[in-house]
């Protein structure tokens, strides 16, 4: 998805996680979601259907691929929450990273062989130090920080996004884009904010 759709695109597909999850929490796991968490999701919902755009050109593997990732990622992430307290940190991201590099390992199989360039080299170790931090950051915010608090701030990897989008790639979003976007962070931050005030109750 990242190598073939804008990346702006992909971000905001990819902004449905804090809805998919809490969806899959009270679906798996049983906790209460109330009617308006639930009018929330479906809400966000319609703002993946905007940017994805069935029916279109930009409707195709490569959108696709980008909503199989959310759902993979919702899936880790409420396996992740419901792993014991006692298991460490470092020992779950370690597994995290053997499984991406296991998986790659087998997608070489079905990819033609590329030769390595230095820059290309040079642009995955900056890329692997940007994800270790990323990682580790994330991982402090949420185990120091409430996360009713902390993720709303996910979403300003939107605006990051749009502007790399724009000034690396040169992608310009359509106009459905942005609109599902500015719906899927409203239904998120909603959500969000539901959840807190249900637990302050």
């Amino acid at each position: 998805a990242l190598f073939n759709m804008p990346i702006a695109n992909v971000t905001a597909i990819l902004q449905v996680l804090p809805l998919t999850i809490t969806l899959g929490a009270a679906v798996f796991f049983g906790e209460a979601v109330g009617w308006r968490r639930y009018l929330a999701i479906l809400v966000g919902f319609i703002g993946v259907l905007l940017i994805v755009q069935p029916g279109s050109d930009g409707f195709n593997i490569f959108a696709l691929s980008a909503l199989a990732a959310t759902v993979c990622v919702t899936i880790r992430d409420l396996a992740t929450k419901n792993l014991p307290t006692t298991t460490n940190s470092v020992f779950v991201s370690m597994c995290t990273a053997f499984a991406i590099f296991a998986f790659g390992a087998l997608g070489t199989l079905f990819e033609p062989w590329q030769a390595v360039k230095a820059s290309h080299v040079a642009l995955l170790f900056f890329a692997s130090i940007a994800l270790v931090a990323g990682y580790i950051f994330s991982v402090l915010c949420m185990r120091s920080g409430e996360v009713s608090f902390t993720s709303p701030f996910r979403y300003s990897i939107l605006i990051w996004a749009l502007l790399i989008g724009y000034f690396v790639f040169g992608d310009v979003p359509d106009l459905l884009t942005l609109v599902g976007a500015v719906v899927i962070v409203a239904s998120g931050l909603f959500t969000f904010y539901r959840e807190r005030v249900v637990t302050q109750k």
